[in-house]
């Protein structure tokens, strides 16, 4: 009997992609179901929430999974990263900077946000550099004529981040954190609020009018939202 997204705790967005909404700080995990492949869009906010994200997408997929893009080196993000051993891993150029000298940084900022002490320690300890750097437009080839395209539209929210642009009807971007539709767009220590908006302009113009864009925290917006919201973020940051 074949499984459905929704059985399974996924919202399908398009033929062979989809996201999952988690609990606790409302992050979204994507996933991009190729021929042989599948596509994790960031890793989970511990090691166990990875595991379990994992083997629910090798169940719908009926394989493993293969390649995981990291949009951007926050605890809720990439603390999921010790389920994935095996798969390739992306992420914008620099983001291995950041797991070799700020690991305590991201350890603390995980347990002033409620993830409990021994999680921290143990995904701290996974944290690895990513294979695959990017620095501009990575093109991935996952079979039966899926790709995905993995875009170093940042600064914005961090210095290190990556959007994932999934061709189809309709077109899926997720965006990361750079979009944020279930409260304000944060902006910590590491953003980089006067690049923001362009990073926005980055986005739109990848995925173009008519794409459903994956906040990191919320619910699926349309380009007009995206729009909005850069907008928003000028004016907060006083850059045009």
């Amino acid at each position: 009997m074949t499984v459905t997204w929704e059985e399974l705790g996924w919202e399908r967005l398009a033929a062979g992609v989809g996201r999952c909404r988690l609990p606790g700080w409302d992050c979204t995990v994507g996933l991009v179901l190729g021929e042989g492949t599948a596509l994790m869009v960031d890793a989970g906010s511990s090691p166990a929430e990875g595991a379990r994200l994992r083997a629910r997408a090798e169940e719908l997929s009926g394989g493993r999974v293969t390649h995981l893009a990291l949009t951007h080196p926050h605890f809720d993000h990439v603390f999921g990263m010790a389920a994935y051993a095996g798969t390739e891993v992306y992420a914008a150029v620099g983001i291995d900077t950041v797991f070799a000298y700020a690991r305590e940084e991201l350890r603390l900022d995980a347990i002033r946000n409620g993830l409990p002490v021994a999680d921290a320690d143990e995904a701290v300890d996974a944290l690895s550099p990513p294979r695959h750097l990017v620095s501009g437009e990575w093109t991935l080839d996952l079979g039966g004529g899926r790709q995905a395209l993995l875009a170093n539209v940042g600064p914005g929210h961090t210095a290190h981040d990556l959007a994932v642009l999934v061709p189809g009807s309709p077109e899926v971007v997720f965006c990361g954190d750079l979009v944020e539709e279930s409260g304000e767009p944060q902006a910590g220590p590491d953003a980089v609020p006067s690049r923001w908006p362009d990073a926005l302009d980055r986005l739109l113009a990848l995925g173009g009018e008519d794409a459903l864009y994956v906040p990191g925290h919320g619910a699926a917006v349309d380009a007009g939202f995206v729009r909005r919201q850069r907008d928003e973020l000028a004016t907060r940051f006083g850059v045009s």
